[in-house]
């Protein structure tokens, strides 16, 4: 179901940043969707709308860098407030007992150009399960508008969500969720 907004699960990070500079969303610009198959039919994307965190960034040496990010479960945006309302219970996401999925970066490693392999732990619904993002650098540097040093990227990911104890309706409803990021962050003040 729309059940796997995990979302979460954002973008870039490791263990320990020792010189880095702290980085946080920008929140008109960072968002997490997450898609699956329903019924064979076709293919849902959803949305979770409130995500936060702190990015540290070592742009000479991306290695050195970490990510720690909250979402807000109760932010999943469907379309259809009725289902918004449905996969919110205990049914699914039971957002009353677990209103937030976390993710905290472990290891990055540089895949490519402009690319990383981001490893983390991801806790959705109370279990905690290690995850790999495939993350694009869109730019550091500054901010055209801000005026302030800024990082983008993109990432993406895919897991099971019976992994996270949310295999409701499977295999009607896919068991595979991809994840699609897309954020932004401005330089802490």
């Amino acid at each position: 179901m729309r059940h796997l907004a995990i979302a979460a699960l954002l973008v870039l990070g490791c263990s320990t940043a020792h010189g880095a500079d702290k980085y946080t969303f920008e929140p008109n610009h960072s968002q997490v969707n997450f898609s699956y198959v329903h019924l064979g039919l076709s293919t849902q994307t959803q949305q979770l709308r409130t995500v936060s965190g702190e990015l540290l960034l070592d742009a000479e040496d991306m290695s050195k860098s970490s990510v720690s990010v909250t979402i807000d479960m109760n932010s999943i945006d469907t379309g259809v407030p009725k289902f918004d309302e449905h996969i919110r219970s205990a049914e699914f996401f039971d957002t009353a007992k677990f209103p937030q999925a976390t993710f905290k970066s472990t290891a990055v490693a540089k895949a490519g150009e402009s690319k990383l392999k981001v490893s983390g732990d991801l806790t959705l619904h109370g279990v905690t399960k290690p995850v790999v993002l495939d993350v694009t650098v869109n730019k550091i540097g500054e901010h055209p508008m801000a005026k302030k040093p800024a990082a983008g990227f993109n990432a993406t990911t895919k897991l099971l969500r019976s992994d996270f104890g949310l295999g409701g309706y499977v295999p009607a409803v896919g068991d595979e969720v991809s994840i699609s990021i897309a954020s932004e962050f401005l330089k802490a003040e």
